[in-house]
């Protein structure tokens, strides 16, 4: 697989709705995590990322103007025993609950399916860091060909991950009514420069209408302590 540029990858659609990339830094020490969203409804876009204790949670910006919170409100980001989860739904707690109950995060995605928003029924997408090793995991849940009687899981392991190099996966492959799920592998991109440069980076990236909210962390491998940094559209 031919690595892609990743400011180019975002930049390349106007609306790849909600994105993971997981990686490792330039300088090997660093484990990468970034999560977005995006928008088009008024709903979708009343939102804002809110810190939760180690962690990151979705939350309304105006409560006022809140229609449907089921599949917009949820924790995003949840911490482990030294693993760190990222989703685009509420099976960040699903994964939470399995891993503490000691199963598996496979078993966990596999008692869920995609979002029920008919007629996108959008891809669940999920990641898993390893906080002392930069190993990570990801997943994505979602209709076969928008038929909603069939499932589909899909789940990628890359426990050798090299410096400067990520992962990229999202839930839809471009704009579209309704919305064309992700398809195939996880797209191999450049991860470059410290916490503040990579956030940067994708924050100005994304599609400047459809962006919402931006979530990145650098998890010091030796340590395991990180810094975070949130961006939000909505001020």
């Amino acid at each position: 697989m031919k690595i892609k540029n990743l400011r180019e990858e975002l930049a390349s659609t106007s609306y790849p709705g909600r994105g993971i990339i997981i990686g490792r830094s330039e300088d090997g020490k660093k484990a990468v995590i970034a999560y977005f969203i995006m928008g088009r409804s008024e709903n979708s876009r009343n939102r804002v990322f809110v810190a939760e204790g180690d962690g990151v949670k979705t939350r309304a910006f105006d409560e006022s103007k809140m229609q449907d919170p089921s599949l917009v409100i949820y924790n995003a980001v949840r911490v482990f025993d030294g693993t760190t989860i990222v989703t685009n739904g509420d099976q960040t707690d699903t994964i939470y609950n399995f891993l503490e109950a000691g199963n598996a995060w496979e078993d966990a995605l596999r008692s869920r399916t995609f979002a029920p928003d008919d007629p996108n029924f959008t891809p669940r997408i999920s990641g898993k860091v390893e906080n002392s090793t930069g190993a990570y995991w990801l997943s994505i849940l979602k209709t076969d060909c928008g038929d909603e009687n069939s499932v589909q899981r899909f789940f990628f392991e890359y426990t050798q991950p090299k410096a400067g190099e990520g992962h990229f996966i999202h839930t839809y492959m471009g704009d579209g009514n309704p919305l064309p799920s992700f398809e195939g592998e996880p797209t191999l991109v450049t991860v470059r420069g410290d916490l503040a440069q990579f956030t940067e980076d994708v924050w100005q990236s994304l599609n400047e209408e459809n962006k919402i909210s931006l979530f990145t962390r650098f998890i010091d491998l030796e340590t395991g302590t990180w810094e975070s940094e949130i961006r939000n559209k909505n001020q």
